[in-house]
């Protein structure tokens, strides 16, 4: 068996790890995130990689940085066949890539080049693609530029949002990485294709700038950037000055040409109708701020909401 190192935070991290595990291979060392404040109370927890490392009774460091010799050090001291890496969070120094016999093996979220950077998930669905997948690649000094090992392909079902994705692609991330890891030790060695020149795109992380609802958008390009940024850290607007999320919608039959953006047209089926640059939108679940997450009917009962009442461009009313 191959001797693993593993780097990697959250779940979709966790269930490549767990997959190693049950493949049989001995994994000596999990690098990890500090643990950070979590949940609705903020406590302090750690992440699911150290939750399940924890679990399995092994070996596990949380370096704030890897910059200095000081903090690799007693990473480097662990001798490791290959590292994986799986939304680690941290990047990682050329004396890292070196440390490895094998060296250091990133499962990405996306089909590169494609969406390199810390959020291929949220872009792809923002982008309206109707494909994504995995790619296992050597990791070089470059941001996800590395040679192909494997992919795995998976057509993005209609009503995806970023939480169902991740789901999805973390079950294809920890079944491509166990192959690469067999085929490894078939072979002593995994051959790997350059990433093409052409179709390179960034995922920047996402951002508050990112979060803002834009009701000149089209109903459809909004759909989509509410359900990308689901579960987290969820798409905003504001009504009467006051940030509120939006976290369930879809596009409307009902028209909204009529109406300036983000103008309330009614009520339909239990959901608010709110005109949009192009078409309108039916919100069905809403989170006003400092309140919980409810219905749009228990939204709109709560505040009294008529048809003419405008949810606003955030910019506009935060600068």
């Amino acid at each position: 068996m191959i001797s693993v190192g593993f780097a990697g935070t959250p779940d979709f991290a966790a269930a490549a790890l767990a997959a190693i595990l049950a493949a049989g291979h001995p994994v000596p060392l999990v690098l990890t995130q500090p643990d950070r404040p979590r949940g609705r109370g903020l406590k302090v927890a750690p992440g699911p990689v150290k939750s399940l490392a924890q679990t399995e009774g092994l070996a596990v460091q949380q370096p704030v940085t890897l910059k200095t010799d000081a903090a690799r050090a007693p990473v480097i001291a662990v001798p490791v066949d290959v590292l994986v890496v799986a939304a680690y969070g941290l990047i990682l120094p050329p004396a890292i890539l070196t440390w490895p016999r094998h060296g250091c093996i990133n499962i990405h979220a996306s089909l590169l080049p494609r969406w390199r950077g810390a959020a291929p998930i949220q872009h792809a669905l923002i982008a309206g693609d109707r494909e994504t997948g995995i790619t296992v690649m050597r990791m070089d000094a470059g941001l996800d530029t590395g040679p192909t090992i494997d992919t795995a392909r998976i057509t993005i079902p209609p009503r995806a949002t970023a939480g169902s994705l991740t789901g999805l692609l973390a079950v294809a991330g920890a079944a491509a990485i166990v192959a690469t890891l067999a085929r490894l030790g078939r072979e002593g060695r995994l051959a790997a294709t350059p990433q093409p020149a052409a179709g390179a795109t960034y995922a920047a992380k996402i951002g508050r700038d990112d979060a803002a609802i834009d009701w000149h958008d089209s109903a459809d390009a909004i759909d989509r950037r509410i359900r990308a940024l689901d579960p987290a850290p969820g798409a905003f607007t504001a009504l009467g000055g006051d940030a509120v999320k939006l976290w369930r919608a879809e596009p409307a039959t009902e028209g909204g040409a009529a109406a300036d953006p983000g103008t309330v047209l009614g009520t339909s089926g239990g959901a608010l109708v709110v005109a949009c640059g192009t078409g309108a939108l039916r919100v069905v679940e809403l989170q006003p701020a400092g309140g919980r997450r409810m219905d749009a009917a228990a939204f709109v009962a709560g505040r009294r909401i008529l048809p003419g009442a405008r949810f606003e461009n955030p910019a506009a009313t935060t600068g």
